[in-house]
């Protein structure tokens, strides 16, 4: 299964959110994190990221007579590269869109479903803006986006730091006008 293929489910994006950052989590430590799925789901999906290579064992112990494995995300492996992008068909964008979706409402449901859950202090955002861009403008604001996001992907657990789910979504939503509209 190709790295596409492997970030094509929802439950297998789930577990590589929730690796990212740095962590080294047990698969019981992985199911806690994502308590709406089975275990049986979490543990089948694991070996298949850990068999695809997004997944590396970090270490062993034994605990009551079990092997335990902590398991940690391999960062150069859990991105789609841009060749395979480009020889994307739109299907498979849309599919890939699909999954990504489910994947933030299915997030999105577990942080509601906590019993201190609280959208305004925690400063839950899911406002969708529309933005006319030039090639130049757009390309300027990815940039600039990159650069406000980038250094905090960096960013370990720490005392005072809660772990946030970020999406950008981008897309045009009409075609680019051939000149000057009245308006």
């Amino acid at each position: 299964m190709n790295t596409f293929e492997l970030l094509g489910h929802p439950v297998r994006l789930r577990v590589v959110h929730a690796m990212r950052g740095g962590r080294t989590l047990t698969t019981s430590q992985l199911c806690a994190r994502i308590p709406d799925v089975s275990k049986a789901t979490v543990y089948r999906h694991v070996d298949l990221l850990t068999a695809g290579g997004i997944l590396e064992v970090a270490d062993e112990q034994r605990v009551r007579g079990a092997v335990e494995r902590r398991y940690r995300l391999r960062q150069d492996r859990a991105a789609i590269d841009a060749d395979t992008l480009e020889s994307l068909s739109l299907d498979d964008h849309r599919r890939a869109f699909a999954t990504a979706t489910a994947t933030l409402l299915a997030e999105f449901s577990a942080y509601l479903d906590r019993d201190r859950a609280d959208p305004v202090a925690d400063l839950v955002g899911y406002r969708q803006h529309a933005v006319w861009l030039s090639r130049d403008e757009l390309l300027a604001m990815i940039g600039e986006l990159r650069s406000a996001i980038a250094p905090r992907l960096a960013n370990h657990p720490a005392p005072g730091r809660a772990r946030y789910l970020l999406s950008p979504i981008l897309f045009p939503t009409e075609e680019p006008s051939a000149g000057p509209e009245a308006g």
